[in-house]
């Protein structure tokens, strides 16, 4: 099958999916509010009005302000960025190091993948949450340490997937071709296994996005994540628990962005699993 034929079917199977290409309608509106935010946004984020503090939604604030008076939605639409650029940096460090020794691991195998096996074994023994948790609170929070702490506690995932590409592809004919031609591990590592064992790690990076922003926002509503006055959906939460009672509106919008946002990536994801699975290529789908 050539490339054009696997590329329309997947074409053709993902857009059958409906969930699917309505997660991704909302993953690029996300994408675009962030990209525009400073020309959308009504207000600056931070600017702060004393006559109007805990308005509820209406003409002059459409979701309402907080406690200081600041604009919710502008806040909002920034804090989209914030939830973004965590995902998206991450989960590129936790699909590196994944994709690195899920390759080394799985190519050598032997005593090696035994030690890199046991060591991820550990890792998933612990409690990712509460291990993150532990790192901010010693090394402090700010926004490149939660991106690199939940990238450097995430990648085991990755490294197994990888590792299963790895013992199946070796052994096929157009790496032992690549052997007989002199190619070295390397050049077989990464032009030949690794852009074979693409389609599952990209799935799993989508996924991944998800679970981050879920991550950064849990860590921001327990006061350790994204530190006030840079909005972020989680620390926009946090005033919504403090003034349940006479603020509905700072617990429900974020709270409704959060699961939407995490929602559409996952739909994106098992539309995009099942739609380059091989195995039901042959259904004519």
């Amino acid at each position: 099958m050539s490339d054009y034929s696997i590329k329309k079917l997947f074409w053709k199977r993902f857009k059958r999916n409906k969930l699917a290409i309505a997660g991704g309608v909302v993953v690029l509106a996300l994408f675009f509010i962030a990209a525009v935010a400073p020309f959308i946004s009504p207000l600056n984020p931070n600017d702060i009005d004393r006559r109007h503090i805990l308005e509820p939604p209406g003409a002059g604030h459409l979701l309402g302000t907080d406690d200081l008076g600041r604009d919710v939605l502008s806040r909002m639409i920034y804090g989209s960025r914030i939830s973004l650029s965590v995902g998206f940096v991450a989960v590129g460090i936790a699909t590196l190091i994944g994709m690195l020794v899920g390759a080394i691991s799985g190519y050598y195998a032997g005593w090696l993948d035994r030690i890199i096996m046991r060591f991820i074994d550990i890792m998933l023994s612990i409690p990712t949450f509460f291990l993150i948790l532990a790192v901010i609170a010693f090394i402090g929070p700010s926004i490149w340490n939660i991106m690199i702490v939940i990238g450097l506690t995430s990648w085991m995932g990755v490294a197994r997937l990888v590792r299963a590409e790895f013992l199946s592809l070796k052994e096929r004919e157009f790496v032992l071709a690549a052997k007989a031609l002199g190619a070295g591990d390397m050049r077989i590592i990464f032009g030949h296994i690794m852009v074979n064992s693409l389609s599952p790690v990209f799935v799993s990076a989508v996924l991944g996005v998800a679970g981050a922003i879920l991550v950064e926002s849990a860590l921001s509503f327990l006061g350790i994540g994204i530190q006030p006055p840079i909005p972020s959906w989680g620390n926009i939460l946090t005033l919504g628990k403090d003034n349940l009672e006479i603020a509905w509106w700072l617990s429900v919008f974020p709270g409704l962005a959060i699961l939407i946002t995490v929602l559409s990536y996952n739909l994106v994801g098992e539309g995009l699993r099942d739609a380059l699975d091989p195995r039901l290529w042959g259904s004519g789908e």
